[in-house]
């Protein structure tokens, strides 16, 4: 029995080991990270509380202002193929998010809707923007129609681009990446067993256009979630994940012009969530890109940023109103 036990223990150090050489990765140096990831348009924000943003404003200085939300674990380089292709024409303001980025944690230690919600309301404020269209991805889709409950006096229109909120399948598939961020005890241990393979696998299983998964993307993904602080409050926000039900009957109050554009093979939340949210909006114009996964900013820039624009244009936008992308789009 006690050999059998020092076996085990012996076995058990050996994993450790392995496990530490195969995925230990301490923090990204913050000022590296900067010099890499910040650009001429990067602004670094003070809001208050102690709390600085990375901000990007950029494109027409004096044409409709747009404000866009990146996804869980994602940075606000997730938005530059629309800042190409819509900057001509709107002021388009990209920020990373509390605990993402170059922006790192929230000095607060908070991560729940409100958080994100307030957060966000501080940097608008600073910046003098009373009024915006608002569009978010994901966990940014999330926190837009938050910020749409809350705040509905200072948007134009708001924009869910495969938005997380629907109820959830529990029996769905989850990218490695999720599986880990929720799961007790591995959890603590993604705090610095980070191997890159990891966003990379995630990042695979995330997306149906292949292409936009460049070695230099999961660098990306795996430096900023390593830069000082983004670790622990990954943790943190999905430790309070459970909260994020709690305004899905209030979703119908929200009256303001809303474009739903969602990938058809989306793994992480399935296209019907789309539907949710189109049945739960009155006057909703929904478009689902076939072939297409979980982030079709990135996936069909060309389609996703002509729709969107389509959609801006049009003062009180319905289905009716626009009869050529009202439906699927091939």
């Amino acid at each position: 029995m006690k050999r059998l036990l020092k076996y085990t223990l012996a076995l058990l150090l050996v994993a450790v080991i392995a496990l530490f050489v195969w995925g230990y990765a301490p923090d990204t140096d913050p000022a590296a990270m900067k010099a890499k990831y910040a650009s001429a348009s990067s602004q670094f924000i003070d809001v208050g509380g102690g709390l600085t943003m990375h901000v990007r404003d950029e494109g027409k200085r004096d044409g409709p202002v747009l404000v866009l939300l990146h996804g869980s674990n994602a940075s606000l380089q997730t938005w530059e193929p629309w800042v190409a292709r819509l900057g001509a024409k709107y002021r388009i303001i990209s920020l990373d998010q509390i605990g993402h980025g170059l922006t790192g944690p929230n000095p607060t230690g908070k991560y729940d809707g409100d958080a994100f919600v307030a957060t966000l309301d501080a940097l608008m404020v600073k910046m003098g923007v009373s009024k915006f269209a608002l569009a978010g991805n994901s966990m940014g889709g999330y926190v837009a129609w938050e910020y749409a409950l809350a705040h509905s006096e200072k948007l134009t229109h708001l924009a869910l681009i495969d938005a997380a909120g629907p109820p959830e399948d529990p029996n769905k598939k989850l990218p490695i990446g999720f599986k880990i961020a929720r799961t007790p005890g591995l959890n603590k241990l993604a705090m610095v067993i980070t191997p890159r393979s990891l966003f990379e696998k995630s990042l695979q299983e995330t997306v149906s256009n292949q292409a936009v998964i460049t070695p230099a993307v999961v660098d990306r993904y795996w430096e900023l979630n390593r830069y000082p602080g983004n670790r622990e409050a990954t943790g943190l926000r999905f430790a309070s994940y459970g909260g994020r039900g709690r305004d899905l009957g209030r979703i119908s109050e929200i009256k303001l012009p809303t474009l739903i554009l969602w990938g058809a093979e989306d793994k992480l939340i399935p296209v019907s969530g789309a539907d949710w949210f189109a049945a739960q909006i009155a006057g909703a114009v929904k478009i689902i890109y076939p072939g297409i996964g979980h982030i079709p900013m990135e996936e069909a820039a060309d389609r996703s940023a002509s729709d969107l624009d389509a959609f801006l244009s049009k003062p009180f936008p319905s289905p009716a109103a626009l009869p050529s992308i009202a439906a699927s789009r091939p």
